[in-house]
């Protein structure tokens, strides 16, 4: 008996008993085992069928040559063991894998069997007077052999039970002949056996390893996966911890910040001024941070919409000293940029973001010297170079630079230093405008990174970048736009909406707020909406309820029929919520907002809607 080992039946196999990491040597063995069991047992109607039809062909060759009837009862009963052997139970897909060795030997025994009952065709039909009876059998005796020889190679002791009986029986019928042609054959045979033999055992312990081998490697798989998976869900609960973190500082802190501001305006001339001054700058320091978090979230989310065109050079480097000129003048370092006259295609403000991300961390890492920034041409590119006279990079570290958290010898992560993520951003920003970013450095020796952008026909007029060049103090004619209006803030935290509403007061803006749309629905029924409505609809985007300034603002314009523009102001920094902020169009400003950036926001909203 004998089979071959089609792939369907080990994928099957697999599927049943899945790879675990764990799993030991003895375990490994049956799975090896069962995989032989299952390619031998996979032609087990074939094999009955080919070897029985020889041995039925066999038995009527002799018949026709020598008509006895005890040829036919042997024919009878070799055909009557076939079909029995066709009946008999047999291996499937469903058998237990404890059970792998039983079936193995049950199946070394069913072709034993069968080579022993086909054994006597040698010792009854060959003699020595009747030559053509001789090759036929040998030919028929030798080929089963060969054929067997590759299906039963997963199997060892079935190989040698299926090859040995017939091969035995043959070389003794052989050489019990006595005359020289016969003991030749009988040699021949016996050499045949013994190198059938050597090659059934070098093809099983082939078999046998490649399968130990795809096993052990379904294993590291198995466990890269459990480990790949692990760390996903260790990301997944890092983004989530740092999302709520974010926006629960992102709550006091914008409310410290408002108080902060009214609590500077009114100590300005007042001997506690500069303890106030000394407490924004904290505040601020802190914002920042929260701050450099938002843009890994926000553009990690995909919200971040380059808008490009074309930039003048000059126009933002001037912006960049005017930002870094008094950090460098403190750390008693040169900071020259150097105008070029170049234009650039470019987004101007997640330009400008990169080339300060780059300065600011030049700045950090540079003890003595300085930190320059110029703009070559170079065909219809442009290079922008930041370099400095830092510490350097090593090489191996190039590429790590860019990781999240990572600074070089920064082991004792000093806040001066930052968070580490400003050339994470660098690198983020270089993939969503399409401007390769490259580092070249040496340990010691300072840095350069070069930044390549295509070139840009200038301009008519030099126009300073805007949104992202403003000044921090808020000017008088953005107060004076918005002095008149009227405001309706929506936002669940109480110290919020009393810090918010001091700011409005102060600068002579009337507010009303309230905690939830339920409040905001009663102030919209007041008569005197009527006479002075609101010109500006504030909320929180996350409110309490599961509730969403988003959904609440729109549904109250749709209610009220308000003409009044509706702003967003939120701590989120959930991807999926800031894509969900980012697609509903609406202006969303990002805690904690410092009193002059809500004064420009309201500027640049309230006149719009007047």
């Amino acid at each position: 008996m004998n089979a071959t080992a089609p792939k369907p039946a080990l994928e099957s196999d697999a599927s049943q008993h899945p790879t675990d990491p764990s799993t030991g040597p003895d375990d490994l063995s049956l799975r090896v085992l069962r995989e032989h069991v299952a390619s031998v047992y996979a032609a087990y109607n074939a094999s009955v069928f080919v070897h029985f039809g020889l041995g039925a062909a066999l038995g009527a060759a002799m018949y026709v040559h020598q008509p006895r009837l005890w040829i036919l009862a042997w024919m009878a009963a070799h055909l009557s063991f076939g079909l029995v052997l066709f009946f008999m139970p047999r291996w499937h897909e469903g058998v237990p894998l404890a059970d792998t060795t039983r079936w193995a030997r049950r199946h070394s025994r069913t072709v034993t069997a069968v080579s022993m009952a086909t054994a006597t065709a040698p010792l009854l039909f060959i003699s020595a007077g009747d030559l053509p009876v001789t090759s036929v059998v040998t030919v028929v005796i030798i080929g089963s052999c060969a054929r067997a020889m590759q299906l039963l190679w997963p199997l060892k002791p079935a190989l040698y039970g299926y090859t040995l009986p017939m091969m035995l029986s043959l070389i003794a019928a052989l050489a019990w002949q006595g005359d020289a042609l016969h003991f030749f054959l009988a040699v021949f045979s016996l050499g045949y056996l013994l190198l059938t033999l050597r090659v059934g055992d070098q093809q099983h312990k082939l078999l046998t390893d490649s399968l130990v081998l795809r096993f052990e490697n379904e294993a590291l798989a198995a466990q890269l996966g459990k480990q790949i998976a692990v760390a996903e869900r260790a990301s997944a609960e890092k983004t989530r911890f740092l999302a709520t973190a974010s926006h629960d500082l992102r709550q006091p802190l914008h409310a410290i910040a408002l108080f902060g501001a009214a609590l500077e305006n009114e100590l300005r001339e007042h001997h506690g001024g500069r303890n106030a001054q000394r407490l924004m700058r904290a505040v601020n320091a802190l914002g920042n941070s929260l701050d450099t978090m938002l843009d890994v979230s926000r553009l990690d989310a995909g919200v971040v919409m380059p808008a490009v065109g074309s930039v003048s050079l000059d126009a933002l480097f001037r912006s960049l000293n005017h930002m870094f000129a008094a950090q460098a003048e403190q750390r008693q370092l040169q900071l020259r940029v150097r105008a070029s006259g170049l234009w650039v295609r470019s987004d101007p403000q997640l330009l400008y973001r990169m080339l300060s991300n780059l300065v600011d961390n030049a700045l950090k890492y540079t003890a003595r010297g300085g930190v320059a920034v110029r703009a070559r041409s170079r065909g219809d590119m442009v290079w922008i170079e930041v370099l400095d006279t830092g510490i350097g990079i090593a090489p191996e570290q190039h590429e790590r630079v860019f990781e999240e958290y990572y600074q070089v010898q920064n082991p004792g992560r000093d806040r001066a230093q930052g968070l580490g993520i400003g050339l994470s951003i660098v690198q983020r920003l270089s993939r969503l405008l399409q401007h390769p970013v490259q580092v070249k450095s040496r340990l010691g020796g300072g840095s350069r990174f070069r930044i390549q952008l295509p070139a840009a026909a200038p301009l008519v007029a030099d126009v300073e970048p805007a949104a992202a060049f403003r000044s921090t103090a808020a000017s008088p004619e953005a107060v004076i736009h918005a002095t008149r209006a009227r405001i309706l803030l929506i936002d669940d935290e109480a110290e919020i909406r009393e810090a918010m509403t001091d700011l409005f007061h102060a600068h002579d803006l009337a507010v009303d707020a309230v905690a939830s749309e339920t409040e905001a629905v009663e102030v919209l029924g007041r008569p005197d909406v009527q006479e002075r409505p609101f010109a500006l609809l504030m909320c929180d985007y996350r409110l309490s309820n599961g509730d969403n300034g988003l959904d609440v603002g729109l549904r109250l314009q749709r209610r009220f029929g308000l003409q009044a523009p509706l702003m967003l102001v939120t701590g989120e920094t959930s991807p999926e919520r800031l894509q969900h902020v980012r697609a509903s169009g609406v202006p969303v400003l990002f805690k904690p907002v410092n009193a002059a950036a809500l004064l420009h926001a309201l500027a640049d909203v309230v006149p719009k809607a007047a």
